[in-house]
């Protein structure tokens, strides 16, 4: 039987090898008879595609099954975590209409209860972007109105959401809009609900860092960003944008206005703040009369002295 068992073995080795060497000479052959370019062979080509394609449907059915069963599994995942975010996204803005209706409400309550008068100059005067003259250095834009519409240097620009920039050259029919991102750009804001006082700093990028923060501990990534108003450059509260935490790890702003769609901008008519030429009127306060006629200046009563007294009567002893 040990013997039976190893002849058998004896021969399926060179049977084996046999069929081995067939199928590598089959292969070689039909490589050899693809890369072959005559009409004849492709017509060959051809016909054994023919045949032999539609007969390997039945194999190529399960394959594309499934494909067709992954790539529907992944769009349904896709879907179901896009339908994940609108959730998400929704709740929070059911949250910020609550938290917009409670300060609007309180802030018509505030106004009814002081009795504010709003400040009727700050109106504005609507111009089209001419041109961009962005580049690496400068950062401006152009619009169509000038002196001859009462444009003054200085004068703070807005889009229709948030401020762009200020005056910073006033032409008879031009004005050019220096941009907040301009790298000579430098305004004071207010950081809320804290408080914090800083300055935005423009640095030719599109999130500018904040300098010169009270502060940094309390304040946090999307609280809101508006112009201080101080040193009489802008008026108070102009929304400026959000706070936002760089790539650098600098606290920077994500500014309210649009910067790729710049096409109207609103410069708003901003009245310098008086100013004390005098030192002391701001802490001795105009006389006023009280208790009866005010009191005569010294010049008059030299005046007075000088009236009475003749230098031609004579004294008591003459």
């Amino acid at each position: 039987m040990a013997k039976a068992r190893h002849n058998g073995e004896t021969f399926a080795r060179p049977i084996r090898r046999l069929l081995v060497g067939l199928l590598l000479l089959a292969l070689v052959a039909l490589f050899a008879l693809w890369r072959i370019d005559s009409p004849r062979v492709e017509r060959i080509r051809a016909e054994v595609i023919d045949r032999v394609l539609p007969s390997f449907d039945w194999a190529l059915a399960p394959v594309t099954g499934l494909a067709v069963m992954a790539s529907n599994f992944q769009s349904y995942a896709h879907l179901h975590e896009q339908n994940q975010q609108l959730r998400r996204e929704l709740q929070q803005m059911r949250a910020w209409r609550e938290a917009a209706l409670q300060l609007e409400q309180e802030n018509a309550k505030l106004l009814d209860l002081n009795n504010v008068r709003l400040d009727p100059r700050l109106t504005y005067i609507t111009g089209v972007v001419m041109a961009d003259s962005g580049s690496p250095f400068r950062q401006s834009v152009l619009v169509n109105v000038g002196a001859r519409d009462g444009v003054l240097d200085g004068w703070p620009a807005m889009d229709g959401i948030g401020l762009v920039g200020r005056i910073s050259g006033v032409g008879q029919g031009t004005s050019r809009v220096l941009l907040l991102t301009d790298t000579s750009s430098r305004i004071p804001v207010t950081i809320q609900p804290s408080g914090q006082r800083a300055i935005l700093a423009g640095d030719n990028t599109l999130y500018p860092p904040i300098d010169f923060l009270e502060n940094p501990d309390l304040v946090r990534p999307g609280d809101r960003v508006v112009s201080s108003g101080d040193g009489g450059m802008f008026p108070a509260d102009l929304l400026v944008g959000q706070v936002a935490l760089g790539a650098d790890g600098r606290l920077r702003i994500r500014l309210a206005a649009d910067y790729g769609r710049l096409e109207f901008l609103r410069v708003l008519r901003s009245h310098q703040a008086e100013t004390v030429d005098e030192t002391g009127r701001l802490i001795v306060p105009e006389p006023r009369e009280m208790f009866g006629p005010p009191a005569p200046a010294p010049e008059s009563l030299a005046g007075a002295v000088d009236e009475t007294s003749d230098p031609g009567a004579e004294t008591p002893d003459g």
